[in-house]
C-alpha cells in the first residue's frame, strides 16, 4: 500500500482472530501439546556453543549401525526458533548417527523452550553421559549457572523465589554427585587458555593446579605454556599456587615462571635426557617417545642378560 507521498509500506500483521474464535480450548491446548515428529535433518541446527564433543569414533560407528538396523529408539529434543528452523537441544550424537546411516530425518520431540530453559535442558541431558571431559563439565556448568542466574526470581524452574550462586551450584552438583564448591572449580577452568585446558583433558595437568593457574592472566599462561614445552614438565599444585601469588603481586614474569618450574618437586624422579638426533638412525621419524623408551629399556635388558651369560660361561671354564 502507498501513502499520500507515494511511498510504499506494509500494513502490520494482525492476529488470526478467526482461528481464535472458531477453535475450542481443547484444540488450542492440543496444538501446544508435545508431539513426536519426523523432522528432516537439514532443518535441524546444532545448539549454539554446544560444550559436549561429538566424535566420529568406534562408539559413534556402532550407533550408526544400530540406526541402520532399528532406527532411532529415543527421539531427540528440539525447539522451534524464530526463523521457523529447529534447534537441537538434546540428540547431537543421534543426529550424526542418522547422517552416517544415510537417513535424511529423525524423530524429535518439539518443545516450547526459552533460551535459558533450553540451556538447562541441554546440560542436564548431556550430564548423563558415562564419560565427560573436564572441559565439557567446565563449559556446561558455566552455561547452566549463567542461565539460572538470568532467570532471577522465576520459580517455575528454580523452585525458589531467589536462588543464590551457591545454591545454584549445589543444585548442579546434586545431579552429578559433586559439591557446589567442586562445580565452581570446574567453572574456573573456563578461564584457562585452550592449550592449557587441553592438558587438563589429557591428564597432563591435575585439577587442583589447573584451578590455581586459571587465575593467571592470559599472557602469563602463554609464557607458562612455553616453559612447560621447553622444560618438558608440568606445574605441581604448590608451584601453581606460587605463580598465582606472584601474579597477584604483579611480579610474575618469564624468569620467575622458569625459576619456579625448575624447582625440584618432593616426589620428582630424576630424568635422563638425550638429544633426539642421537637416536635418529635407530628410529623412524615420528616414533612415539614411549615406544622409543620401551625399545631402549628392552635392548638394555637383553644386553645385561648376554653379559651375565658371558660371565657364567667364563666362570665355567
Amino acid at each position: 500500500m502507498a501513502d499520500k507521498s507515494g511511498q510504499m509500506f506494509e500494513l502490520p500483521k494482525r492476529p488470526n482472530l478467526a482461528a481464535e474464535l472458531f477453535t475450542t480450548q481443547e484444540q488450542r491446548d492440543d496444538a501446544k501439546r508435545e508431539k513426536v515428529l519426523d523432522i528432516p535433518l537439514s532443518e535441524i541446527d546444532a545448539f549454539p556453543d554446544h560444550p559436549f564433543q561429538v566424535k566420529l569414533d568406534e562408539s559413534m560407528q556402532a550407533m550408526a549401525d544400530s540406526v541402520k538396523a532399528v532406527g532411532i529408539q529415543t527421539p531427540a529434543l528440539v525447539r522451534l526458533k524464530d526463523d521457523e528452523r529447529y534447534e537441537l537441544v538434546s540428540g547431537h550424537r543421534r543426529k550424526m548417527a542418522c547422517e552416517l546411516a544415510g537417513r535424511d530425518s529423525m524423530p524429535c520431540i518439539v518443545r516450547e523452550l526459552s533460551r535459558d530453559e533450553a540451556i538447562i535442558a541441554m546440560v542436564d541431558a548431556n550430564l548423563q553421559r558415562e564419560t565427560i571431559l573436564p572441559s565439557e563439565k567446565a563449559m556446561s556448568y558455566k552455561m547452566r549457572l549463567d542461565a539460572i542466574k538470568r532467570q532471577g526470581q522465576r520459580v517455575d524452574l528454580t523452585s525458589r523465589p531467589v536462588v543464590r550462586k551457591s545454591e545454584s551450584a549445589d543444585e548442579i552438583g546434586e545431579q552429578t554427585g559433586e559439591s557446589g564448591r567442586q562445580v565452581y572449580r570446574y567453572i574456573r577452568l573456563t578461564e584457562l587458555i585452550p592449550q592449557m585446558l587441553d592438558m587438563v583433558d589429557t591428564g597432563k595437568i591435575a585439577m587442583r593446579p589447573a584451578v590455581e593457574l586459571s587465575y593467571l592472566p592470559t599472557e602469563a599462561q602463554e609464557l607458562l605454556l612455553e616453559t612447560i614445552e621447553s622444560e618438558e614438565c608440568t606445574p605441581s599444585h604448590v608451584q601453581a599456587m606460587k605463580m598465582r601469588k606472584f601474579a597477584e603481586e604483579g611480579r610474575l614474569g618469564e624468569d620467575v615462571i622458569l625459576s619456579i618450574m625448575q624447582e625440584e618437586k618432593p616426589n620428582q624422579v630424576e630424568q635422563f635426557k638425550m638429544p633426539k638426533t642421537r637416536l635418529s638412525e635407530f628410529f623412524a621419524p615420528g616414533t612415539p617417545a614411549q615406544k622409543i623408551e620401551d625399545t631402549i629399556v628392552k635392548a638394555l635388558e637383553l644386553l645385561r642378560q648376554r653379559e651375565q651369560q658371558r660371565k657364567r660361561d667364563d666362570g665355567a671354564r
